[in-house]
């Protein structure tokens, strides 16, 4: 079964995509991609990810992300062949075949629940309004445990499960766990400017030159180089408050299209698919 389908990670390479439209404002994401691009995706993301997190971290990424855990046993054998901690169990998690150790969140109260020693005053109403967003929409929020991302990833959305999981590792911090909410929700908010979550497409939002230099720089250090546009805006999101929530509440009203104007190629995309009219 391919389990690397269709994902969006904040600190990988696990991007599966071709690119229409001209220059490529609309990213497609192939359900049957092929076996050898899959594999370079894998390769990267294992090989040259780990080498570069730490200085990219600033040495903030521990180097294990929590306590050996056993090889899968019984039916996740048959679901995770190449171990936890892997790509392979990341895509057993977006399915929701594996459901051990993830848990759906509500509202900040889960995250209360979950870690009552954290402060979790300043970000509560904005967590809680981007979730209700993302109920009006139709995405789910899951809390998993480590074992089920790669090193260093935090989170992932899955463009046609249309849930969002994030890494349990690293969101006792709230900060953290509202860059990475913001991140992956305007991912969400991409998925909905091009046309429908229904479908498995992603869109920017900005016009790339209404992006800041320097969410662009990172993205570009960061990522593959086809994916540095829709990267970049989102790293901007990640980083500001109250972006992702507007993005996401325009997304529930039904007004992406009038909030924010497609960028030129996105529309003519739009248009001829009957999104838009002319």
């Amino acid at each position: 079964m391919q389990k690397l389908i269709n994902i969006l990670a904040l600190l990988g390479f696990g991007m599966s995509a071709t690119v229409t439209g001209g220059i490529g404002y609309v990213y497609m994401n192939q359900d049957s991609i092929k076996e050898s691009i899959k594999q370079q995706v894998v390769d990267a993301a294992t090989s040259g990810v780990k080498d570069a997190l730490p200085g990219m971290m600033g040495g903030a990424v521990p180097p294990t992300t929590g306590l050996p855990v056993a090889p899968p046993t019984g039916g996740l054998f048959d679901k995770i062949t190449k171990g936890y901690y892997t790509h392979d169990a990341m895509g057993c998690m977006m399915l929701l075949e594996c459901e051990d150790g993830v848990k759906k969140i509500q509202s900040s109260a889960d995250l209360i629940a979950e870690y009552p020693d954290a402060d979790w005053g300043p970000v509560a109403d904005e967590f809680d309004m981007i979730v209700r967003a993302f109920n009006t929409i139709g995405v789910g929020v899951y809390l998993a445990d480590a074992k089920y991302f790669p090193p260093g990833h935090r989170g992932v959305y899955h463009t046609v499960g249309n849930n969002f999981f994030l890494n349990r590792a690293f969101m006792h911090r709230p900060s953290v766990l509202m860059s990475v909410t913001r991140h992956e929700g305007w991912h969400a908010a991409q998925d909905c400017m091009a046309g429908t979550i229904e479908n498995s497409l992603v869109a920017i939002i900005k016009n790339e030159e209404d992006v800041p230099q320097i969410w662009r720089t990172l993205a570009e250090r960061t990522y593959l180089g086809a994916a540095v546009p829709w990267e970049a805006e989102a790293g901007w999101a990640g980083r500001t408050e109250g972006m992702t929530q507007k993005a996401l509440e325009s997304c529930a009203r039904g007004t992406m299209w009038t909030d924010y104007e497609p960028t030129p190629k996105t529309r003519e995309w739009l248009v001829e698919n009957g999104y838009l009219k002319e």
